[in-house]
């Protein structure tokens, strides 16, 4: 096929529309960014970086896999794996250029304490975002210092979060369960093999093209992307510009849309912590360690989706909540509430960290309408929120939750010394 045959824009439509027929996503900024994603594989080595797509749900059966198999056929030679040994990645990097297709990635870091092999592919995914880096290694008999070509596209399914690091570095898609009017076709390689990699084959026709061009731009970023964002959406945004038709303008919106998804810190627990400990804690002066996972993982004061009661399997921990605060140079100690003296919280020491980290809370007054309720044991607490619409927005869950605390920063003394 001549490369004056192929239309980028429609190119990009027909991944597009391939794509949306077998997989079920959040909204169209997903669908976009995963099309993107597809197209700058086979373009991977003329961009400086190459973004993680990184496929996360809070459960399974959530369409991360269906996601990976049918990149499988659209990006250029995939190697899907489930527990590849990062010696085997690290051999398989340096001899080609692969697309790594990564599934049930939760499972690498779930187990507890240092292991050294997670924390190789940890360094290989963090490592070999950008052009050029190697990674050394001592090989063979005689323990040679080999260097390791480590620089690939790499998407990712897994359940809850990633490391920060590579967090940091990746468009993040959260993926959801399909709602019984969400329908889509059902995906068998065999069967769709042959119509993924005729679109597979033109994307390479195309990249070997526009390649060099979408590399070696600098394309204008939305207003408020700057820094690592940018850095991690240069390609995908500069690769849009170059098919043109609607591209640069859904590029650019899923831009904006999905950095507000990797901004919101569901995947940074610590900031989350934080804001429902000034929720529970209402106008009470200390806690008991006891007390606050109690309300933590019974989580009647706080968001439904508030994960303390299954992080990972097991409901926060003790030892979970102290070395989350201590991150935040909070510390417990000795409280007597009553007759009771336990290891707990006193709220002189979380008050600067939810200065430094949180928003402010408004102010009661500006909810007059909202009449006090009883909580725990009489005291009074926030009422219910009224329900939002589905396509609720990061911004939207963070208002509701400083609604809030406002209302039991005011009302609510939940625990008396």
């Amino acid at each position: 096929m001549n490369v004056l045959t192929v239309d980028g824009a429609e190119l990009l439509d027909e991944t597009r529309d391939f794509i949306r027929r077998f997989c079920a996503f959040p909204d169209e900024h997903c669908l976009t960014a995963v099309t993107l994603w597809a197209a700058h594989a086979h373009m991977v080595e003329n961009f400086h970086t190459t973004p993680r797509l990184a496929l996360l749900s809070p459960e399974a059966a959530s369409g991360k896999t269906r996601v990976l198999d049918v990149l499988e056929v659209l990006v250029p030679c995939p190697m899907l794996s489930l527990s590849a040994s990062p010696a085997a990645v690290f051999r398989t990097l340096a001899d080609r250029q692969v697309t790594l297709l990564f599934d049930e990635v939760d499972a690498v870091w779930s187990k507890r304490g240092k292991d050294d092999n997670h924390e190789d592919l940890r360094a290989l995914l963090n490592a070999g975002y950008k052009r050029g880096a190697t990674i050394p290694r001592c090989v063979g008999p005689k323990h040679e210092v080999q260097h390791f070509r480590v620089f690939g596209s790499v998407a990712l399914a897994g359940l809850g979060s990633l490391p920060d690091t590579i967090m940091s570095r990746a468009i993040i898609i959260r993926m959801r369960r399909r709602a019984p009017g969400e329908l889509v076709e059902p995906f068998r390689t065999r069967s769709q093999e042959p119509e993924g990699h005729a679109i597979r084959d033109r994307l390479a026709i195309w990249a070997e093209a526009v390649g060099p061009g979408a590399g070696g731009a600098w394309p204008e970023m939305p207003e408020g992307i700057v820094d690592r964002p940018a850095e991690v959406w240069e390609p995908l945004v500069a690769l849009a510009d170059v098919a043109g038709g609607e591209w640069p303008g859904l590029a650019r919106a899923a831009c904006v849309e999905l950095c507000k998804v990797a901004q919101d810190r569901r995947a940074s627990l610590g900031i989350r912590l934080l804001a429902d400990l000034r929720i529970i804690y209402g106008d009470a002066d200390a806690m008991h360690s006891e007390t606050i996972l109690r309300l933590l993982t019974e989580g009647e004061l706080l968001e439904p989706d508030a994960p303390w009661a299954d992080l990972r399997g097991k409901p926060l921990s003790v030892r979970g909540l102290a070395g989350m605060l201590g991150d935040y140079g909070v510390h417990s100690k000795k409280v007597r509430l009553g007759e009771a003296v336990r290891q707990g919280y006193l709220r002189e020491h979380l008050w600067d960290a939810w200065l430094r980290y949180l928003p402010p809370v408004p102010a009661q007054a500006e909810h007059p309408e909202q009449p006090a309720q009883k909580g725990l044991n009489g005291a009074n607490h926030v009422p219910d929120v009224p329900d939002v619409p589905d396509a609720r927005t990061p911004e939207r869950a963070l208002e509701l939750e400083l609604d809030r605390g406002a209302a039991v920063e005011s009302g609510q003394r939940m625990v008396k010394l």
